[in-house]
């Protein structure tokens, strides 16, 4: 029961002060409209919220990473980019290490810094870049067959990291649409392109 109190505790704590919904997102993926344009399968689905919950649960349980760092972790396709600050480069390797480990876990994408945790305020900057970013993907026309529910925005620092399994087409429709978000500093694609 102790454990299991830890874990919800632990999940609410990170979505207040993450910015980021591991399950509200994880749940509406799942359940909700966009699981009619999802391109990964309801199997592979399933596997990237349970890394991404795992990670968020074991990296918690070491109280050096709880207390001292920031990071994000989003699993898609079973590919993980983390995202965040580390004050250390021996906290930064012991989380890649943990993540690495995790069951369902193809491929790291390490973006974590050595630094002090970002701010409150830089956090929500980020949300608010990552919400103008899905809005201007969303208004996405010209495209036949483009959908910007496909496409993962994940905002660190004012770089925005795009995820996803699109058209090489829709990859770069993507990039430059987001470049163009203001506030934006760099985009990183991490798409895997299919045919």
């Amino acid at each position: 029961m102790n454990a299991m109190k830890t874990t919800i505790i632990f999940i609410f704590v990170h979505l207040l002060l993450s910015g980021c919904s591991i399950i509200a997102t994880g749940g509406a993926e799942i359940t909700g409209l966009s699981l009619l344009h999802e391109r990964r399968t309801s199997k592979t689905l399933l596997i990237d919220e349970r890394i991404e919950i795992t990670a968020g649960i074991e990296l918690n349980s070491y109280e050096n990473i709880r207390k001292l760092c920031h990071y994000n972790v989003t699993a898609y396709n079973g590919k993980v980019l983390v995202t965040g600050e580390a004050p250390t480069e021996s906290l930064r390797n012991k989380i890649i290490q943990i993540i690495r480990k995790i069951s369902g876990v193809k491929l790291v994408h390490n973006e974590l810094i050595i630094a002090q945790p970002s701010s409150f305020v830089q956090r929500s900057r980020d949300t608010f870049i990552t919400t103008k970013v899905k809005s201007s993907l969303s208004n996405v026309t010209n495209l036949p067959g483009f959908d910007a529910t496909r496409v993962k925005v994940i905002t660190e620092n004012g770089i925005v990291y795009l995820l996803g399994l699109v058209h090489k087409n829709e990859g770069l429709v993507a990039t430059e649409i987001t470049r163009r978000v203001s506030g934006v500093k760099k985009v990183v694609k991490i798409f895997e392109y299919i045919e």
